[in-house]
């Protein structure tokens, strides 16, 4: 359940799906069986490496298969909790609003824009919800849900993508490399290709194949951190209403500014970059002339998609070319 936003209850949910938590166990497991055939040398160190191996993976299995998925229903008067395991029957819990003293609203430090619920009961009990959805209305929910439980000074959340703010923020602003820092970097990697070739030459023995051939590897690696290194700095999105601001570092350190309108998109869809679906969703803008911009991770499926609909929203994006 998400977000309940054409209602008087706001819904929260935590937990993987079934088909997330198959994959993600899955390949535990088979980090962990890369160690079996450890178990059946003769070296103590490696059956010992190997078991170990075996039984952290067999841990992190059991972890990801049995973690419990948490709802909570925040009414006007009430929070209902439920607490369920895969395998287990469900608990649940239901926190008058008498109850509650305090309301904080911290941030996460995976993901900037990430918010949960903390509610200090009159017992001194403190309560963290699961992550709001819908990230770019955080200062509304919050602000909402203050009103309705009457707890007052309730700090508004720095929020780097919410709704409320002029320019929208994706990403961290960007700074190239100090010089000095590029060549120290580019110099340890020509010196790490070619030490194999010195080494051998120091010693009077022959230099082999793979040691003639790192020589030219480590200058050419070399030359690609001199050159590219400001290239992997990733991009800062400004989003403000009407267009989109990307800016990125040329190889020498200069700003690159790209600006998106909505008549110039194509396509805008949610993707995902990287193993997990909690973690590693972007936005991805595709142009009309065939260029594609990704974003700066955002977090989860449902908070991407709520800070793409908010770029459809400012860039007047048409319907048929919004895959949110």
């Amino acid at each position: 359940m998400d977000d309940a936003t054409t209602s008087n209850d706001i819904r929260l949910r935590e937990g993987s799906s079934i088909a997330q938590r198959l994959v993600k166990a899955g390949f535990a497991a088979a980090v962990a069986l890369c160690f079996t055939p450890g178990l059946f040398t003769h070296d103590t160190m490696e059956v010992i490496i190997s078991a170990v191996a075996l039984l952290v993976g067999a841990a992190i299995v059991c972890g990801i298969m049995l973690a419990p998925a948490v709802v909570w229903i925040i009414t006007p008067n009430e929070i209902l909790i439920g607490h369920q395991r895969p395998f287990g029957r469900l608990r649940s819990r239901i926190v008058a609003k008498d109850e509650i003293r305090g309301l904080q609203v911290p941030g996460s430090k995976i993901a900037k824009a990430r918010f949960q619920l903390a509610f200090t009961l009159a017992s001194g009990e403190r309560l963290t919800s699961p992550p709001i959805s819908d990230v770019t209305h955080v200062r509304e929910t919050v602000a909402r849900i203050a009103a309705q439980f009457d707890v007052p000074d309730v700090e508004s959340p720095v929020n780097p993508v919410d709704a409320t703010n002029p320019e929208m923020h994706l990403g961290e602003p960007i700074e190239p490399f100090s010089g000095r820092d590029i060549w120290i970097v580019a110099s340890v990697v020509a010196v790490l290709g070619a030490a194999p070739y010195a080494y051998k030459l120091w010693r009077g023995l022959p230099p082999g194949r793979v040691d003639i051939i790192l020589l030219p590897v480590g200058a050419l690696a070399a030359f690609a951190v001199y050159k590219l290194a400001n290239r992997v700095t990733g991009a800062f999105w400004v989003i403000r209403q009407g267009d989109i601001r990307i800016e990125r570092l040329w190889g020498d350190g200069s700003l690159r500014a790209d600006h998106i309108e909505g008549r110039d998109v194509k396509t805008i869809a949610v993707e995902r970059r990287g193993r997990s679906e909690d973690e590693h969703c972007i936005v991805v803008i595709r142009l009309q002339s065939g260029q594609r911009f990704r974003s700066p991770r955002i977090g989860s499926r449902l908070e991407a998609r709520a800070v793409g609909a908010e770029i459809v929203r400012r860039l007047a994006i048409a319907p048929e070319n919004s895959q949110i």
